[in-house]
């Protein structure tokens, strides 16, 4: 691969947003240049005032395959991440079938990816009660880290662990210093019946109605749930990050987590920041998601925790499903998938709200690129410095669109129509443009895998 030099007047660096002049050679960024420098004997472009920015790393997505392929897969997926500018991301376990709680497992899903992928991806194993003593093998085999559901998962191969079944498992983890991601909602069915949640004004028994679902999944779940995480991080010593935070009243208990030292990491999505439960209409399913989409006021607060980092990073966790088992004609809440389909929204999504908040580019990259790549261990992707992968998103954070084209498999989304502002102009991963003004390029790359060797 030639070497080529790519300049803008905004290029995000660990020290900042400055001008200059990016070289990658063999797919790494081999310099950085201060300014615009064309005479290193190599081919110069500049894209102007367009940012360059590490390219997105999705660290919670859903891809379904195999065995579910009708619901999303690699193909549509990889193509819709890049498309929003994500170079990487990293997929859960529970939604392929089989389910990635093995080894073997595991190889099943690495052989459906050959030839399917257009951006990296990395794979999560899982732990649910009848694997605990398939984990060792399960991180030997290079998983970025283990998912935990402590509710039901919707999926029955899946089932939920008890506190009893992570402590058996968390040993394990903590041998191979790995991660355990944590779905926080810990069912209370005396929070759901009872007393009438304020505003409520239908029966539970009217499916439809966004309120009831939302009264279905109160925020002591999701407390109630940190709670237990936080005290077993504590005594195991185990980095915990906890996933999709959607309850502002589960922030103090983060916060103090992290005040006290423990390994605590935490995440939100940006369906929890841009939509809001006030104006999510009666059977609109495309919008239900667990735990569910909140009011604004609390909303507000987690945009607050993004800048004070009590929350980590943003993810997507993008979760697709056909339109009949998202109820479309129904609009039955109670009985729809709970996923929402964000994966190639990741970027315009975030800073559509961020930019309003006062968010600057270097939190972007900081919330999208830098601390998800730490999370996962990425060392050479998240940064543009010297020595990293020339994994790069190259965009115009001034200009905006109307949300049409979607590569996703399924176009059920409650990002149709909306403007967004954020336009990818490129995305590029190991030095090739994967996608340019709408058109894709023919990389395919091999899955990821975690260094194991220590």
């Amino acid at each position: 691969m030639e070497s080529v030099a790519i300049h803008s007047t905004r290029v995000i660096t660990p020290t900042g947003v400055i001008e200059a002049t990016v070289i990658i050679a063999n797919g790494k960024i081999s310099e950085v240049l201060k300014g615009r420098v064309e005479s290193k004997g190599i081919p110069f472009e500049s894209v102007g005032d367009n940012v360059i920015m590490p390219g997105v790393i999705d660290v919670h997505v859903h891809i379904n395959e195999p065995g579910r392929t009708e619901w999303e897969g690699f193909e549509t997926a990889t193509k819709a991440a890049a498309a929003g500018g994500t170079t990487t991301m990293i997929e859960m376990p529970l939604n392929a079938s089989p389910v990635t709680t093995t080894a073997a497992a595991l190889k099943v899903k690495l052989e459906a990816a050959k030839g399917k992928m257009h951006v990296n991806c990395g794979f999560y194993g899982g732990v649910i009660p009848s694997n605990i003593d398939d984990l060792d093998e399960l991180l030997s085999a290079g998983v970025f880290g283990i998912k935990a559901f402590l509710t039901h998962s919707g999926i029955e191969e899946f089932p939920n662990v008890t506190e009893a079944d992570l402590r058996r498992a968390l040993p394990i983890l903590k041998k191979h210093d790995a991660v355990l991601l944590v779905h926080c909602e810990l069912e209370d069915i005396r929070s759901t019946t009872g007393t009438v949640t304020p505003g409520l004004t239908r029966s539970l028994t009217d499916a439809r109605s966004y309120a009831n679902y939302l009264a279905s999944r109160p925020a002591k779940w999701e407390t109630d749930a940190v709670a237990l995480m936080m005290r077993l991080s504590d005594e195991f010593d185990v980095h915990v990050h906890i996933v999709h935070v959607s309850s502002a009243e589960a922030l103090p208990l983060i916060r103090d987590a992290k005040k006290r030292g423990l390994r605590i990491t935490a995440e939100t999505c940006p369906h929890y920041l841009v939509f809001f439960a006030e104006h999510i209409p009666d059977g609109a399913t495309e919008y239900k998601c667990a735990p569910p989409i909140r009011e604004r006021a609390n909303n507000e607060l987690l945009w607050e925790t993004l800048k004070d980092g009590t929350l980590d990073l943003v993810s997507t966790d993008h979760s697709p499903a056909p339109p009949d088992i998202k109820e479309t004609t129904s609009g039955d809440f109670m009985k729809a998938w709970g996923g929402i389909a964000g994966l190639q929204f990741l970027l315009p999504a975030f800073w559509t709200g961020a930019q309003q908040r006062g968010f600057s580019l270097e939190d972007v990259a900081r919330l999208l690129c830098e601390q998800p790549a730490d999370l996962v261990g990425l060392k050479t992707k998240g940064r543009i410095a010297v020595g990293c992968d020339a994994d790069l998103v190259i965009w115009d954070p001034e200009a905006s669109f109307v949300v049409k084209e979607i590569h996703h498999r399924h176009k059920l989304t409650p990002y149709l129509g909306m403007t967004l502002s954020g336009v990818v102009d490129r995305t590029v991963l190991g030095g090739m443009t994967i996608f340019t003004k709408g058109s894709f390029g023919q990389l395919i790359v091999a899955p990821l895998l975690m260094d194991c060797e220590d």
